[in-house]
């Protein structure tokens, strides 16, 4: 069937309608609209997102959705991912099978430690050449077992593609004509009445074809239906409207073609979400990450996550479905929540749309909610967040008006983003008690101020952030996993301990790790560092989760204190607007828990002014580690697990993120 329109503004009813299709019909396909109800392109640039300057401004238009009309806030956002599976290499070698979630979309920018989210622009481009499988590891010319290329990567500068995978131009209809019709001389109107409906819209471009006269060629669709009048040239012969069109042809005194066995009219090739599936397939099967391809967007943001079940080779038994589930966030219907019971699973071969509007900052997760433990034991879980709005804030504006016209206490009021604690206890961008007068301005990288969440007041600021995952696995589970054998639920226990799917010493190798797999093929499986490189005086955001299925999980910082600021995407902020951040030096989570903490090297953190260029001097090596001893090993290795170091730069360069250079 053909999806026509998922270019165009659509109502959330009909998007749930379209994004459903793919996946009873069991075919791949991937969905990134250009403009949307919320997101208009006639309004905003949907690739990039808008200085915030006030609420979004909204109105009930004719069909009594509520429209956007001014200040169209956020952008649009897609990724697809595959669900299949995988391998990963720990740090003592052992190789380890896995279920999970590998990137079909911003492959470039997720070798280099950044999310795949990416704006339609981005997303919505075709690869230049032919994917190997593999890619973009064989691209970028990683060897197996040659080291050092493995499994340290030679460069990831080769590979630079991040649309998504798979996605390629589709003829959307091609249909027969019954009749085509000029009006007399001197008018070089053409009526065609074809055989079914050709799905047009006025101003696109069809091509006529088999009449063997001055119709055939490539025309502009001036008209739907028939013309009134009729022209006399011209026979009604009776087809609903829908399969009838004008369009001005170049010449006059054309025949009348009627009852033709060759003439018809095509549409030209369009990007409408066809995908090509041996593509998909060559990138997507054993191409399992751990952890799951990093997401990443903004608030006000709409984000279409097309997951694409490619199957599993190393157990062709199993026809396991997947699901997304946003661990803690608030879905725009039931039917994108990922719990089967209530939603949609995927089966092999076939795609699934999820949609969100991103409402609040923070952190959270996402996992496969198909049989739980054992899918996220087996490592289809990772890490999602959601920045504030506040960072969009023009420079020099003062935060707290800021945070005011967000929570609706100006003139305007948008009352997705409002925070009332009278009416919402919930609320996460309560206002400060007190107004500090911070203004927007710049990090200690020369880039603009970033936030963890909309504060008004720059208590959240940071330099450098880091999403750190903490999972934990038991080989013994994953080993009989893909020998076919009983798995033993209640005997699981852990003795891997990760961070973004490394032990230490991984944790502190840059790049992408590449993994053999049983397809011949090296494939980047652990593309997340955890490297943390902090500018002299900055502070490190670090957005921690713990995807543990069995165990709780401790982190500690010798040396730079830790200032917790968020816990399970919520500001530390009681509803009166008191700060109830806390400096510490660990921070406990049990599994499904997330939270924000500063590593701050600023004078701030140790106390007094000028203290921090003495006590996190440039070149300053510092531990991020469990104080929980037997989390520090790989399995019978007395080295290992929740470990990695923390650099103190005189500069970060290449983002403020993962794939940054200490200097």
């Amino acid at each position: 069937m053909s999806s026509r329109g998922v270019g165009t503004t659509l109502s959330l009813a009909l998007f749930i309608s379209v994004s459903a299709v793919p996946a009873i019909a069991q075919s791949f396909r991937v969905q990134c609209p250009t403009s949307t109800i919320t997101h208009p392109s006639a309004l905003t640039n949907v690739n990039a997102e808008p200085a915030y300057t006030g609420p979004t401004v909204f109105t009930t238009n004719a069909q009594g959705y509520v429209t956007p009309t001014a200040h169209v806030n956020g952008a649009i956002k897609c990724q697809q991912v595959s669900g299949g599976d995988g391998y990963s290499t720990m740090a003592n070698g052992v190789q380890t099978f896995m279920f999970s979630f590998g990137p079909l979309s911003g492959l470039a920018d997720i070798a280099n430690g950044l999310p795949g989210t990416e704006y339609p622009a981005v997303f919505n481009t075709t690869y230049p050449g032919t994917f190997a499988p593999g890619d973009p590891a064989t691209t970028d010319g990683i060897v197996a077992n040659t080291w050092p290329a493995w499994p340290t990567p030679n460069s990831t500068a080769g590979f630079t593609y991040n649309g998504a995978v798979g996605l390629a131009y589709d003829i959307a209809n091609l249909v027969s004509i019954y009749d085509i019709a000029e009006a007399p001389a001197p008018s070089t109107q053409v009526v065609v009445q074809a055989n079914a409906p050709v799905g047009l819209t006025v101003g696109q471009t069809v091509t006529i074809s088999g009449t063997g006269t001055g119709y055939d060629g490539t025309w502009t669709v001036t008209g739907l239906g028939l013309p009134t009048p009729l022209p006399s040239t011209v026979v009604n012969y009776g087809f609903p409207a829908n399969y009838n069109f004008t369009f001005n042809a170049s010449a006059t005194g054309l025949a009348d073609v009627n009852e033709s066995a060759t003439a018809a009219v095509s549409t030209a090739p369009v990007l409408d979400g066809h995908v090509d599936p041996r593509q998909i397939m060559d990138v997507g099967v054993m191409n399992g990450n751990i952890p799951a391809p990093l997401v990443a967007f903004d608030e006000d943001d709409e984000m279409f996550l097309t997951l694409t079940n490619v199957g599993m080779i190393m157990r062709p038994d199993l026809f396991e479905q997947h699901t997304i589930h946003f661990h803690g966030y608030p879905n725009a219907s039931a039917v994108y929540d990922g719990v089967p019971d209530a939603s949609v699973a995927i089966n092999i071969g076939g795609s699934f749309t999820y949609y969100y509007l991103a409402p609040d900052a923070g952190t959270y997760f996402w996992h496969c909610h198909i049989t739980p433990p054992e899918h996220l034991q087996m490592g289809m879980v990772g890490q999602l967040y959601v920045r504030p709005r506040q960072n969009r804030v023009p420079s020099g504006t003062s935060l707290f008006t800021a945070l005011q016209q967000q929570n609706g206490l100006g003139t305007t009021v948008d009352l997705r983003t409002a925070c009332k604690p009278s009416a919402d206890i919930l609320c996460s961008a309560t206002m400060p008690a007190i107004n500090s007068g911070a203004l927007q301005g710049t990090d200690k990288l020369g880039n603009p101020q970033k936030y963890t969440y909309n504060d008004g007041d720059a208590t959240t600021a940071y330099d450098v952030e880091y999403p750190l995952q903490i999972h934990g696995f038991d080989p013994n589970f994953h080993f009989v996993g893909m020998t076919f054998n009983p798995e033993a639920f209640a005997d699981m226990k852990d003795k891997f301990f990760l961070l973004n799917g490394r032990s230490y010493p991984d944790t502190t190798t840059p790049g992408p790790m590449a993994t053999q797999s049983s397809d011949g093929r090296v494939h980047y499986s652990q593309p997340l560092p955890s490297i943390i490189n902090i500018p002299v005086g900055g502070k490190a955001l670090l957005r921690i989760a713990d995807l543990d299925v069995s165990e709780y999980q401790t982190l500690a910082s010798l040396g730079i204190p830790m200032k917790e600021v968020g816990f399970m995407a919520k500001l530390l902020r009681d509803q009166s607007g008191n700060n109830l951040e806390f400096y510490t030096n660990s921070i406990t989570l049990g599994g499904g828990e997330s939270l924000d903490v500063l590593l701050d090297a600023s004078d701030a953190g140790c106390g007094f002014a000028g203290c921090a260029a003495t006590m996190y001097p440039a070149g300053s090596t510092f531990y991020l580690y469990t104080p929980n001893l037997d989390h520090l090993s790989n399995d019978q290795e007395n080295f290992g697990g929740l470990m990695t170091e923390v650099h103190i730069c005189n500069s970060v360069t290449g983002g403020n993120t993962y794939g940054n250079t200490c200097n």
